[in-house]
């Protein structure tokens, strides 16, 4: 069993950054790929950004690169998002989800269903 949580979520104006961490607890999960989804109200869940166990594999949406960053430290089964230059349309409920069929993080990211362990995510707002 993983337990994830999710923490750093907040209200920034535009342009701010916040810090996004990934708890995740349990047996092996150093060894899972990590991704970070949103989803804005009244809309769909998307990834925003992944990162692999151990090899370094990242993914970012073409809507957070250059902005975003992600990493990890295994030792303390943490992940992390940075967010800088924050914008009105990042604005969403932010999630965290472990995937335990995966080590490396897939080009695209990986699809929804792939991850099977799920925070129970942050509020991000930013505001104009």
């Amino acid at each position: 069993q993983v337990h994830v949580v999710e923490s750093g979520g907040g209200s920034v104006q535009s342009g701010g950054s916040l810090r996004l961490s990934c708890a995740a607890s349990g047996f092996f999960t150093r060894y899972y790929a990590i991704g970070w989804f949103r989803q804005a109200p009244g809309g769909e869940r998307e990834g925003v950004s992944c990162i692999g166990a151990t090899d370094g594999s990242t993914f970012y949406a073409d809507s957070v690169k250059g902005r975003f960053t992600v990493s990890r430290d295994n030792a303390k089964n943490l992940a992390y998002l940075q967010m800088n230059w924050l914008k009105p349309e990042d604005t969403a409920v932010y999630y965290c989800a472990a995937n335990t069929m995966r080590t490396r993080c897939p080009a695209d990211g990986g699809a929804r269903h792939e991850y099977d362990y799920w925070g129970q995510g942050t509020q991000v707002t930013v505001s104009s």
